[in-house]
């Protein structure tokens, strides 16, 4: 009788990870990104875009309507992971901030040349995140939103992206960890 509820269960787990993959097409894709300095200071932050319309580079910059990021936030953080700042710098496809400048190869899923984010809505104080990838990347601050600033860090240029997994990926593993499950069960009890 347990054999055929593990395989009742099994059917439905496989059948629920196909349903909603075929019924909900991935669309969005999203990545975190993180970032640490020399000084240990760092940068965590997301972004995604709509994979069915965006081509091998996204390449965004500016103020206004963006061409294919959908959001993009980032936090920043001191050597204590005191928390310093949180900034949405693109959200429902806008970025608020003329400084913004943001490259990313989708085939390869890294981010390349110039790099800056957060900040740039005119507060004193506010911090952004800026340089080249591969080169230099840096943590500052504004002083007084006249184009002085202090770097709190830096680095290499080196960053890392990873792909937040989908949620029909994570149901179709959770389908297969149940098979495992189950035929784990079914040759203990046969051995038994």
């Amino acid at each position: 009788m347990k054999n055929i509820f593990a395989k009742v269960a099994t059917i439905a787990a496989t059948s629920v990870a196909i349903a909603a993959s075929a019924n909900n097409p991935a669309q969005a894709i999203d990545f975190n990104f993180n970032w640490l300095g020399d000084a240990g200071y760092s940068a965590t932050g997301s972004f995604s875009y709509d994979e069915a319309t965006a081509p091998t580079v996204i390449s965004e910059s500016g103020s206004g309507a963006t061409n294919f990021l959908q959001s993009l936030n980032v936090s920043f953080l001191d050597p204590s992971n005191n928390p310093l700042g949180t900034y949405n710098t693109v959200a429902g496809g806008v970025s608020e901030s003329s400084f913004f400048a943001f490259n990313f190869d989708t085939s390869t899923q890294t981010l390349f040349g110039s790099l800056d984010i957060a900040g740039g809505t005119g507060v004193i104080g506010e911090y952004f995140f800026q340089g080249t990838v591969g080169e230099s990347l840096r943590l500052l601050q504004d002083v007084d939103q006249q184009g002085t600033s202090i770097t709190l860090d830096q680095n290499s240029g080196s960053i890392q992206v990873a792909q937040v997994p989908e949620p029909a990926s994570i149901l179709g593993l959770l389908a297969l960890a149940t098979l495992g499950v189950g035929s784990t069960l079914k040759k203990k009890q046969a051995s038994c």
